[in-house]
């Protein structure tokens, strides 16, 4: 392997281990309480090199959120290729797998220290970040839309941008109540989301009202 290669390979694994260390620590001792030092231990990394990948604690954290985010996109193409059949069948498989994803490597308590970033300092590099994070997301459940309505299943009067923006602020402001709720769980979520969604299937479902 040229040496270029092999010094990237070996800085996306010390990467891989610092993000690997954090979600360890975060989750153990809660992001708040976490520190650098322990969390460059746990990697077996030094603090400095911690450091050099991430300026600060909140940059660890938005990290993680791109790492669970990124997984998250990955797998929703698959639902994009080939949507189950019926409107509501569709959105939901989407809007289910990235609520089943959402706690694989964030804790609810690190979701909310993330959204706090996102809202306190939205013009930083890591409240870009986040928003963008979420552009992606609503911009995968307007592809959902427009394939769906290539399908014939959705009414062509409907502006699928609108729509999948109107779909995924609904589906992400369900998220935000269930993290704020420690009580919460992802299958009380999803029967929320299935009620609501099954509303708006029925009037923008082709054929419907």
């Amino acid at each position: 392997m040229p040496l270029a290669g092999l010094r990237e390979k070996q800085k996306a694994e010390r990467e891989r281990r610092i993000l690997a260390a954090a979600v360890a620590q975060f989750r153990r001792v809660g992001y708040h309480a976490a520190r650098i030092e322990d969390l460059a231990g746990a990697a077996e990394v030094s603090v400095g090199t911690v450091y050099n990948y991430h300026r600060t604690k909140g940059d660890i954290l938005i990290a993680v959120v791109a790492m669970e985010v990124e997984e998250v996109l990955a797998a929703g193409e698959a639902i994009i290729a080939d949507p189950p059949p019926g409107v509501a069948r569709a959105l939901l498989a989407l809007t289910y797998q990235y609520y089943e994803h959402s706690l694989h490597y964030l804790s609810k308590e690190m979701w909310r220290a993330a959204m706090a970033l996102s809202i306190d300092a939205p013009d930083t590099p890591n409240g870009r970040r986040y928003s963008e994070l979420d552009g992606r997301l609503a911009a995968q459940v307007t592809r959902l839309v427009r394939a769906l309505a290539a399908r014939g299943e959705v009414r062509p009067r409907h502006d699928p941008v609108a729509l999948g923006e109107l779909l995924f602020n609904n589906l992400n402001m369900l998220f935000i109540e269930f993290v704020k709720d420690e009580a919460m769980t992802i299958a009380m979520l999803k029967d929320r989301v299935t009620r609501q969604t099954a509303l708006v299937a029925e009037l923008i479902a082709k054929g419907k009202g």
